[in-house]
């Protein structure tokens, strides 16, 4: 069923955008498709400045073929900080989630005239097969119950000689004991955080991005100030180290606050 929806503008001077709704939700967790919504609606202003310092580590391997004329589906755009990145290069995006950050995706993306929104789940793409040139799905898929179903789907909408670009969490098979152990004692405590109330939840995860991550982020950061690059590298979460507090907070909502997620093996080739 499709249910049209139609933001009110802020002022006459910005145009709606309006949503396309899809109620058939199949291949998905209610408790974080929910958790979600909240996670992004209450973190949904990030700044250009944090979206494109971001964005340069996930799209530096984008070939050179993605281009102005490129058509790109975003699945589980969350936010739609990474569409808002690429929107300003490519003329024909589309995004889609199935929970309500699809709002929020709408206020970062309010300007953007060639994004078209849609909330849907990823077995559900209201989209044509064949039909895109690079279908991205950064950070998502790994919070879907048949994650192989989905992945499926992706491939289904891409192109032939397309690109399908996905970023899975995996099990650090191939790190050491200190990240083994940091992702261990993370999902023990989202097990337990993730069952809180909405805003218990955040205000928790506000305090663990205060405990855990601010002191091996400081630390990285003062080895990297006296040059001591790879050292500052190896320790957990060292990847936030140019980002600002705001991006820290959003992202010790995401692994702590989840209801659900898996984690895949890395295959190393002999």
């Amino acid at each position: 069923m499709f249910f049209p929806y139609t933001r009110n503008p802020d002022s006459s001077t910005k145009k709606n955008k309006v949503i396309s709704f899809f109620d058939d939700l199949s291949n998905v967790d209610d408790r974080t498709v929910t958790s979600f919504g909240d996670e992004w609606n209450k973190f949904d202003r990030f700044s250009d400045h944090e979206i494109l310092t971001t964005a340069k580590e996930y799209f530096d391997i984008l070939p050179e073929s993605i281009n102005a004329d490129s058509k790109v589906l975003d699945v589980g755009c969350g936010t739609g900080r990474w569409t808002k990145y690429l929107s300003a290069r490519i003329n024909c995006i589309d995004a889609i989630d199935p929970s309500a950050a699809i709002f929020a995706a709408d206020r970062l993306l309010e300007s953007r005239p060639n994004v078209r929104l849609t909330r849907c789940s990823v077995d559900n793409l209201p989209v044509p097969d064949n039909a895109y040139d690079l279908v991205m799905s950064i950070g998502v898929l790994h919070h879907v119950p048949d994650t192989r179903k989905a992945l499926a789907c992706c491939v289904a909408k891409a192109k032939k000689g397309g690109y399908v670009y996905v970023y899975l969490y995996y099990n650090l098979d191939n790190r050491g004991v200190v990240f083994k152990v940091a992702f261990f004692v993370s999902n023990v405590l989202r097990r337990l955080v993730s069952r809180l109330p909405k805003t218990s939840k955040h205000l928790v995860c506000d305090f663990l991005a205060l405990l855990l991550y601010l002191p091996f982020i400081s630390l990285a950061r003062l080895f990297r100030f006296f040059g001591l690059i790879q050292l500052s590298e190896f320790l957990p979460l060292s990847s936030y180290q140019n980002k600002t507090w705001f991006v820290i907070r959003a992202n010790a909502l995401d692994p702590f606050g989840t209801p659900y997620r898996t984690t895949f093996f890395k295959k190393r080739s002999n």
